[in-house]
């Protein structure tokens, strides 16, 4: 044996098994480009700033436009991004309502 034999992922995309290095490269490649409204591409560790004000659900609290928005993570969802703020966990932010700084 080679020692290949654990370089192997099953991919739910096909169903079928393939080689590790495959699936990840076909899974950077199938990643939609995330946009914030003006169209702009953003990546993770981008800064962005709110365009409008926003209410956060369950933390009785309004983010102003203009609200910069630190280190955001892509999620799986191209509309949504991660986002950490002050006194709010878990902050989830649709791309429509960011402009990329």
């Amino acid at each position: 044996m080679d020692g290949d034999n654990d370089a192997y992922v099953f991919d739910e995309a096909t169903g079928e098994w393939r080689p590790a290095h495959a699936v990840a490269t076909s899974a950077t490649i199938d990643r939609a480009a995330v946009r914030d409204a003006a169209g702009n591409v953003l990546a993770d560790g981008d800064s962005v700033s709110l365009i409008k004000d926003l209410k956060v659900k369950g933390a009785n609290q309004t983010l102003k436009q203009g609200t910069i928005i630190r280190s955001i993570r892509l999620t799986d969802n191209d509309q949504e991004i991660d986002c950490r703020y002050d006194g709010i966990k878990g902050l989830v932010l649709r791309t429509e309502f960011v402009r990329k700084r």
